[in-house]
């Protein structure tokens, strides 16, 4: 029996169980080198990394495709959009070149590297998801290609070993084709013949058969070689696709790992709109904290959810509970102080006795701040302010109910007329907040709301280099577009002036 049980085991295997052989192996993972700035993602990286790594890296990656797809939507142009991604990419995603000597190369590199694969694996599940990665992932490799200096582009196309891609121009064929190709030149004879040409099949380089910047012949493009760059972004966009196609195939694997899954779910979530931390920042440091009695002038610097509760909450006198909790964090998140902010409550819920309130409403308030509550609670000084995130992936909102984010929750007629009574006229402005609507980009909605309203005073600061671009990223926190409502409304004020509309 021991010997028809041995006899079956495959011949293969056996040979794998010589124990010397294994515990005395070289180690098969290691570090990646990385010898130039930029990168195809050909190689999955192998190392280890931590959780908490595996998770800061992809979120700083995802903050920065995100500001990415946000030029994208405000119709941004390339200088633009290099001008604005410039310290967005400084703060979450530095990658220096060769020639700056820096000792954080590796570090860099190794983020950038890990970063990619790992939003690879988040946005490999639909199709949708994917078509978006490659074409983020493909504006960022644009930025970073521009930026990069010459001879580190050339090093870093030669080590693409394109030889069967990309074929070069014969002598032969120049001079049978001479004049064709210099007509193809935008800038003239003597640098189109300087910089010769490339041929690959037309159908690579879509973009300059439409700019009529390349010579056609028998399905071949002839690319100047100073468009080259039209080859490497074509070239890395295709390559991207298939990976991630294969990478969805393999991701049903990945549903074993009770670790990794959750973070994935999360950060393809969080694609729809970022997920931010509150942060005191947003509090408005330095003046006179806020009184009950201010909350009416300062809504106007409120964003539309939290105008559309302040507005209900005066019109009936009372909110349902998640509203109220929504309301309370963020009035919390503003500066209110407890004693105001249940003064503040107590008059809005007018029609009703002390007794009540006292009974039914004072302790949610209490505990939202954590003054009463469990330990964790206390500790933690109670619940955060919710970020456009959670708004825009918890539960719909029921009869009679108000939280949530209007630009998801509204029917997009409702919520033109809503825009219209803040003010909102602009029919262009109207329309693409529909479309932004559409398309489930509720966020970039709310950003182009914010941006009409105080097109002058993000004109005047862009203009004299007052505030800068991390301070006009894109807002993902009520509290936020509360403070930079607030203090755009107010430049060049005084102290007194702002702590007067503070206190009310």
């Amino acid at each position: 029996m021991q010997r028809s049980s041995i006899a079956r085991i495959d011949a293969k295997r056996r040979t794998d169980l010589d124990y010397k052989k294994r515990q005395f192996a070289a180690p098969k993972w290691r570090d990646q080198e990385y010898k130039h700035r930029l990168n195809f993602y050909t190689i999955p990286p192998t190392a280890e990394i931590t959780l908490e790594e595996f998770e800061e890296w992809a979120i700083a990656r995802l903050k920065v495709l995100s500001e990415l797809e946000a030029c994208s939507f405000r119709n941004r142009g390339p200088e633009e959009t290099t001008s604005y991604m410039k310290p967005i990419l400084e703060k979450h995603l530095p990658l220096q070149s060769n020639s700056s000597r820096s000792t954080q190369l590796d570090a860099q590199r190794k983020k950038d590297h890990y970063s990619h694969f790992i939003l690879r694996l988040a946005f490999s599940a639909t199709e949708d998801l994917r078509r978006r990665f490659v074409r983020l992932e493909t504006a960022l490799f644009r930025l970073r290609w521009n930026e990069d200096d010459t001879r580190e582009r050339r090093d870093f196309v030669d080590s693409l070993d394109m030889g069967s891609e990309w074929e070069k121009v014969t002598e032969e064929e120049r001079k049978s084709f001479g004049e064709e190709l210099r007509a193809a030149t935008p800038w003239g004879k003597s640098k189109g013949e300087e910089d010769g040409w490339f041929k690959v099949d037309w159908e690579k380089v879509p973009e300059l058969v439409e700019q009529r910047k390349v010579l056609l012949k028998r399905g071949k493009a002839y690319v100047p070689v100073r468009e080259q760059s039209s080859l490497v972004l074509a070239e890395f966009s295709r390559r991207l696709e298939t990976a991630m196609e294969l990478t969805a195939r393999a991701l049903p694997r990945l549903d074993e790992d009770d670790r990794l899954s959750p973070i994935l779910s999360h950060l393809s979530t969080s694609f729809t709109a970022p997920e931010t931390a509150y942060s005191s920042d947003t509090a408005l440091d330095g003046l006179t904290t806020p009184t009950a009695a201010s909350v009416d002038a300062l809504s106007q610097h409120f964003p539309l959810c939290m105008q559309h509760l302040h507005r209900t909450l005066r019109q009936n006198s009372h909110l349902k509970h998640f509203g109220r909790l929504q309301y309370t964090l963020f009035l919390k998140g503003i500066g209110l102080s407890l004693e105001e902010c249940l003064i503040f409550w107590r008059r809005s819920f007018k029609l009703i006795t002390d007794e009540k309130f006292n009974k039914e409403y004072r302790y949610n308030v209490r505990h939202a701040y954590g003054d009463v509550g469990g330990d964790a609670n206390r500790r933690g000084g109670g619940y955060t302010p919710y970020s456009c995130q959670k708004l825009m992936t918890e539960a719909l909102p029921g009869p009679g109910q108000t939280h949530g984010c209007p630009y998801r929750t509204f029917a997009p007629d409702n919520l033109i007329g809503l825009l219209q009574h803040t003010g909102i006229n602009d029919r262009q402005t109207l329309n693409e907040v529909r479309d932004d609507v559409k398309r489930q980009r509720y966020h970039i909605a709310c950003n182009r709301v914010f941006e009409y309203k105080h097109r002058n005073e993000i004109k005047k600061v862009k203009d004299d280099g007052t505030w800068s671009g991390a301070q006009l990223d894109t807002i993902l926190h009520p509290n936020e577009y509360f403070k930079r409502s607030f203090l755009l409304g107010h430049l060049g004020e005084e102290g007194n002036a702002l702590k007067d509309e503070i206190r009310g």
